[in-house]
């Protein structure tokens, strides 16, 4: 089975490149993040077209996540309150979850935060720390939680590592607590399985050719619970989409068991 994660900045904006994507790359199922509409104005159709089932959760002009898969899923929700009972959170279309061949895939968009301090800081620390009860209530079922995490873990995953990293948002110390306590209810990282070094990255800023100069963040992340980890055979990110006209500032990053 494969799994791809890609936040597409805007559905209808990268409709055409995600379906030649698509294509190129039948994976069964792939996580969106980032889709920016409403339910009712996706576009379903060319996609139910390539044969996926659609489900998707979305808002007006930001945010939003969507699940094509080649099969049904099972027990499908969208946000925090099927599980906490708690709705503080949904506003924010930022999480999807389904289950597809014996495996709950939870897709997260995790808010960026904007700045260290803000109230977005603030919020983006909650949203994480929910997510973390969220996912203790999933457990002990196989799980694999993807998505645009908006946090580089590590220093490696930065193409600058100096001194200014712990004030920038997305690598800020409480930002990559927060993810570590996820991290340890017990998933790990499927890229760094295969992939050691630095220089792997899946965002790029729009300007300064970042993109040109392999100046990227490696963000949009795939972790899995034990079981999932040890039958994982590769996980790679694909630069093909950021190489086209227009792309999204994103790449996707597909994992294989």
């Amino acid at each position: 089975m494969k799994i791809a994660t890609w936040n597409v900045n805007s559905i209808r904006t990268r409709l055409e490149q995600v379906m030649q994507w698509l294509q190129i790359n039948p994976v069964d199922v792939l996580c969106l993040q980032e889709t920016k509409v409403i339910d009712k104005d996706f576009p379903r159709s060319p996609l139910e077209q390539l044969g996926y089932h659609l489900y998707i959760s979305g808002q007006k002009s930001y945010n939003g996540v969507a699940i094509l898969s080649r099969q049904p899923l099972e027990n499908c929700s969208t946000g925090f309150a099927p599980v906490l009972g708690t709705e503080d959170l949904d506003e924010q279309k930022r999480l999807i979850t389904g289950i597809v061949e014996g495996v709950r895939i939870v897709n997260v968009y995790v808010p960026n935060g904007a700045a260290v301090g803000s109230e977005k800081y603030d919020y983006k620390l909650k949203w994480l720390s929910c997510l973390k009860e969220y996912l203790k209530l999933l457990l002990p079922s196989p799980i694999i939680i993807c998505g645009d995490f908006n946090i580089a873990l590590e220093d490696r995953d930065i193409f600058e590592r100096d001194d200014r990293i712990e004030k920038l948002i997305m690598a800020s110390p409480k930002e990559r607590e927060a993810l570590q306590a996820i991290i340890q209810l017990g998933f790990a990282d499927a890229f760094r399985k295969f992939h050691q070094e630095t220089g792997y990255f899946t965002w790029w800023d729009y300007r300064t050719g970042a993109f040109r100069h392999n100046r990227g963040w490696r963000i949009d992340l795939h972790y899995l619970t034990p079981d999932l980890y040890q039958q994982a055979t590769s996980c790679a990110i694909d630069l093909e989409p950021r190489k086209l006209e227009k792309p999204s500032d994103h790449t996707p990053v597909i994992v294989e068991f």
